[in-house]
């Protein structure tokens, strides 16, 4: 039996090493016969459960996730190796050089008081890259893919064209467009068309979106939480009552029940981190 690795660089080269073992001839078959394509639905899936981990706080799960995460990357490098594109190698050092090179206030003799002045930086050093790189300028959105979620896609686009000075100058003018578009969206209703009702509900969304920007809030990350929120309140309804069946008051009286258990959940947690922190040290 060989050694157990037991450097990080030894533990990585194993979970590479298995992977080739597993799309060798006499490897595993469902392994085999995976493509790019059809490994692309686990990339997204394994992510989503890693958000899953943190918003849980499950740390041992995280640790899990993550390694999951891991291994789509190693998987596709497999795969580009075994055509001869590129190994996993040639990933690590790309990462490992943009990471430098992108942050010269730390690994040169660059300067940058704030993270504003970071992501700037940042930004100006990508177009650098590609200029000298000879790719095509592209316009300041087009760098943004059409396939992300909404909310994300929102999130980039208005936060790109908020770096060159196209965005509000504080939060109450936003909610301000917020109250503006409430607004076509009641005269929509009134007498406008399914067509119109949609692009105001998608005016509407994206304005939220920007105030959660000004307000230095992920805004998929806040709906998630929010999601999450009414499965648990949900599901205390469902457990308590009989659906369908049950009248609008007896579940709205259950949801309220949900949430002040919450709330005194919450507050005990928070108690017990008091105690935890004012407690004498041995």
């Amino acid at each position: 039996m060989s050694q157990a690795p037991s450097t990080t660089g030894e533990r990585f080269e194993r979970l590479v090493a298995i992977m080739a073992r597993l799309r060798a001839p006499g490897g595993c078959p469902w392994d085999r016969e995976q493509s790019f394509d059809t490994i692309k639905p686990y990339l997204l899936e394994e992510t989503y459960e890693v958000l899953e981990a943190i918003d849980q706080r499950d740390w041992p799960g995280l640790a899990e996730e993550l390694g999951d995460l891991m291994l789509q990357a190693v998987f596709f490098a497999e795969m580009a190796a075994e055509e001869g594109k590129f190994r996993i190698d040639d990933s690590l050092d790309a990462i490992s050089e943009k990471l430098i090179r992108r942050h010269p206030h730390v690994f040169g003799d660059g300067s940058a008081k704030t993270s504003d002045d970071v992501k700037r930086r940042w930004d100006e050093i990508k177009a650098e890259e590609k200029k000298e790189q000879g790719k095509a300028q592209l316009g300041r959105l087009d760098s943004v893919p059409r396939k992300l979620p909404a909310l994300v896609e929102a999130q980039q686009i208005s936060s790109k064209a908020a770096a060159v000075g196209f965005d509000w100058e504080n939060p109450e003018q936003v909610l301000e467009k917020l109250h503006e578009e409430l607004r076509e969206l009641a005269e929509a209703r009134a007498a406008g068309t399914p067509a119109e009702l949609e692009s105001e509900i998608g005016d509407l969304l994206f304005v939220v979106v920007n105030l959660a920007r000004f307000m230095k809030v992920d805004p998929e990350q806040a709906l998630r939480k929010t999601n999450a929120k009414f499965r648990k309140r949900f599901s205390h309804v469902e457990k308590h009552a009989s659906l369908p069946g049950a009248t609008l008051a007896e579940m709205e009286a259950l949801w309220q029940e949900a949430k002040e258990q919450e709330t005194t959940a919450q507050e005990t947690a928070e108690q017990k981190t008091k105690d935890r922190e004012t407690a004498p040290r041995g």
